[in-house]
């Protein structure tokens, strides 16, 4: 058990970056299916990735995940995810592996410019980045990956 502790202590979000032209492949059929909520219902979409290196770890979203405008008191909740497993269960990401998942919130409000992603979770490591920009289209591609991840 020491072992999975261990693991998981070396889940480090510390330093996370948005990724202009991501270099990860993402379905065609899955991003088509997801730009249904963005044109008809202004969802936001999250295509997150981490990559380990020589080690596993294990990844799981929290519902109480939200996008926050940083310049007002708004907020938009986590409405859906997909390919990464909701608080308790845990998913396993293999050693020297890119593992992408998809988070879908509330519409975010046309007054806001720039949002942070937080998870807001009773212990460190969780999902956080600061400072993106809003875009047209609300759909993101963010790299969860750090450095000694």
């Amino acid at each position: 058990m020491s072992n999975f502790v261990s693991l998981l202590s070396k889940r480090l979000f510390m330093t996370p970056t948005i990724i202009e032209k991501p270099t990860t492949f993402i379905n065609a059929d899955v991003l088509k299916s997801l730009k249904k909520y963005t044109s008809c219902e202004g969802q936001v979409i999250i295509h997150g990735v981490c990559k380990t290196t020589y080690a596993e770890t294990f990844v799981r979203i929290w519902p109480t995940t939200y996008l926050f405008d940083q310049y007002a008191s708004n907020r938009s909740e986590l409405v859906h995810y997909e390919n990464i497993s909701g608080y308790p269960v845990w998913t396993r990401v293999p050693p020297n592996t890119e593992f992408v998942f998809t988070l879908l919130f509330a519409p975010l409000p046309k007054s806001c410019n720039v949002f942070d992603l937080k998870e807001i979770i009773p212990q460190s490591n969780g999902f956080h980045v600061s400072g993106i920009l809003r875009n047209e289209t609300d759909v993101y591609y963010l790299d969860f990956s750090g450095e000694e991840f």
